[in-house]
């Protein structure tokens, strides 16, 4: 069995991590041995042998009690190790950029969280040890937020993975998760914590196959950014790969072979390797086969992130500029003045050029000290993106003076964007907002009832970008962190494809820009789906981007609007995907 099932219960049960079964999806192998399937999230063909991630340590619930003279001193080894874990982390986070600086940020922050530590020297102040009260400490904070739900049980792992790290270097054990290869490598895990997969070095790790996941996880985000070919939800099958083994992975269909012909594998590893030469010569601007114009956006999260988006010269603008970063690491409002001078920067990257500014997109997984809604039954459903600024007036309009400062003087295009708007008032109130103070406004498509209404929210706003995350996850029901719900979560969903071409199609009526600010943009295949769907404009991790323009490059409009039209008439998301893919890479 591989190292990651000895720790993990579930694995030897046949259950995932959150207690559902695990499917055992494989099927029979040309060579003799077996293809096992899971979701393709980044395409890409590795063949490399498997290393399995390093085991998680063993978790004590309990110990012998510790004297009281003696748990200052457990007090302080505990916050050493957290100090050691919290300084690796934001190490890690200072070499890195996009999403990846953004998780490995947030993952040291939590090992510093005021909450975490007082409850830890709590338990120690009770009488067990350090690390028997990081256990108890973090099964309670995990206990609590998966009670929440939605959004909030994401967070989980990140706890899970902060204890472990801090419960490791108190025992002076290796630091758990990703190894550091040396050679190249097929990365397979049962799942991977946000911190592992940020840290990741593509020159090693040539393509990552998990237990768990879906399209919208950590891993698949972040590989996809590092160009790294991804499999996840495999599910159990997968522990039957040893430690070593020669397994050809196919991020683009989802398969992974056990038992490859070394040279069959070889030959589709170099082709695919050849592709990636083109990936990376690839500089813009995106056009289809036929001359027809993309228009491609960076996501960014701060000035940081900005500079180097724009360093790459692929992005024409910003489609998608996370402001919530501001508030999130405040315990007060941000004047206008702060928050101004965090917003120049993203501007100053960009002059001459398209932002695209989400306002507050806070609430649920992303709680404001200043702004929290306390006990709310259900937080994914409940006050949070724009519903905050009804709750606390003035927030949103104080930030959208600060938009409007910060633009002044820059060059740059303001364009404002509300989440999580649901009603033509909501609409007809936020583009008031916005056009008192020179700014374009638009709204999210996150809420089903948006896309319904396209029409009508039009009328009041001037531009639509679609955030497919959210919309997938309130179309289907379907909670996007839940493993188990990995097939309604798929973007690929021929009910979301839908909605989206409801949006497209009502800002071809009104003549204004629909674009896709969430991870769909990043999927090269369902990127052409979007485009033949009406969407003007694509949004995601710089990285991400040239991957996109390659495959537009290579299709023609008439490819384009017949693989949309074949997706969104699909009975599954697995239909929809292979009708698109038979279509633009298969010629037909």
């Amino acid at each position: 069995m591989p190292v990651d099932a000895r720790f993990d219960p579930a694995a030897t049960n046949g259950e995932s991590a959150d207690g559902q079964p695990s499917e055992s999806r494989e099927t029979a192998a040309p060579a003799g041995g077996a293809t096992l399937q899971g979701i393709g999230v980044v395409a890409g063909i590795a063949a490399s042998p498997a290393l399995w991630a390093r085991p998680r340590p063993q978790l004590p619930t309990d110990g012998p009690e510790v004297p009281e003279a003696d748990r200052a001193e457990q007090k302080q080894q505990f916050d050493t190790a957290a100090a050691t874990v919290s300084g690796r982390l934001q190490g890690r986070a200072e070499k890195a950029e996009g999403h990846a600086a953004e998780v490995l940020e947030a993952t040291a922050s939590l090992v510093t969280d005021k909450g975490w530590r007082r409850a830890v020297n709590k338990h120690v102040e009770a009488g067990v040890n350090a690390v028997v009260a990081t256990v108890r400490a973090t099964d309670t904070f995990v206990a609590k937020f998966e009670k929440i739900g939605g959004l909030m049980a994401e967070r989980t792992t990140d706890l899970k993975d902060i204890r472990d790290r801090v419960v490791a270097e108190l025992r002076g054990e290796p630091e758990p998760g990703v190894p550091s290869p040396d050679e190249p490598v097929i990365l397979l895990a049962d799942d991977l914590a946000p911190a592992d997969t940020a840290g990741l070095d593509p020159e090693f790790v040539r393509g990552i196959a998990t237990q768990l996941g879906g399209k919208t996880s950590h891993t698949a985000i972040i590989a996809r950014q590092f160009g790294i070919p991804c499999v996840v939800g495999v599910g159990a099958a997968l522990e039957g790969v040893e430690d070593g083994a020669l397994i050809l992975l196919d991020g683009e269909r989802g398969e992974i072979e056990t038992t490859p012909d070394p040279a069959k594998a070889k030959e589709r590893a170099d082709e695919s390797a050849q592709m990636q030469a083109k990936i990376r010569a690839w500089s813009g601007p995106a056009v289809t086969a036929d001359g027809t114009r993309v228009q491609l956006l960076a996501n960014v999260q701060d000035g940081a992130g900005a500079r180097a988006a724009a360093g790459t010269g692929l992005p024409e603008g910003v489609g998608l500029f996370r402001t919530e970063l501001c508030f999130l690491s405040a315990q007060s409002e941000p004047s206008v003045e702060t928050q101004a001078g965090i917003y120049r920067e993203v501007f100053e990257a960009f002059p001459e050029q398209k932002v695209v500014v989400r306002t507050l997109d806070a609430g649920s997984d992303k709680p404001l000290a200043f702004a929290t809604m306390p006990d709310e039954p259900n937080p994914s459903l409940g006050v949070r993106g724009v519903r905050i600024a009804f709750e606390q007036p003035g927030v949103l309009e104080r930030q959208l003076d600060a938009v409007a400062v910060a633009a002044k003087g820059t060059g740059a295009e303001p364009w404002v964007m509300a989440p999580m708007i649901a009603t033509v008032d909501e609409a007809k109130w936020y583009g008031e907002m916005c056009r008192d103070r020179g700014l374009i406004p638009g709204v999210m498509i996150e809420v089903p009832s948006a896309a319904l209404m396209g029409d009508e929210l039009l009328e009041h706003v001037e531009f639509f970008s679609i955030g497919t995350n959210d919309l997938t996850q309130y179309a289907m029901a379907a909670d996007r962190m839940a493993s188990q719900l990995s097939e309604l979560t798929d973007p690929w969903q021929p009910a979301v494809l839908k909605l989206i071409k409801m949006a497209a199609d009502a800002g071809q009526r009104a003549g204004k820009p629909v674009g896709v600010c969430g991870e769909a943009a990043a999927d090269p295949l369902l990127a052409c789906v979007l485009v033949g769907l009406g969407v003007t404009s694509l949004s995601a991790a710089a990285p991400a981007l040239a991957a996109v323009g390659v495959q537009l490059g290579q299709a023609t409009d008439d490819q384009i609007a017949r693989a949309a039209q074949a997706a969104v008439t699909a009975p599954t998301g697995q239909a929809a995907q292979d009708a698109a893919f038979d279509i633009l890479k298969g010629g037909k």
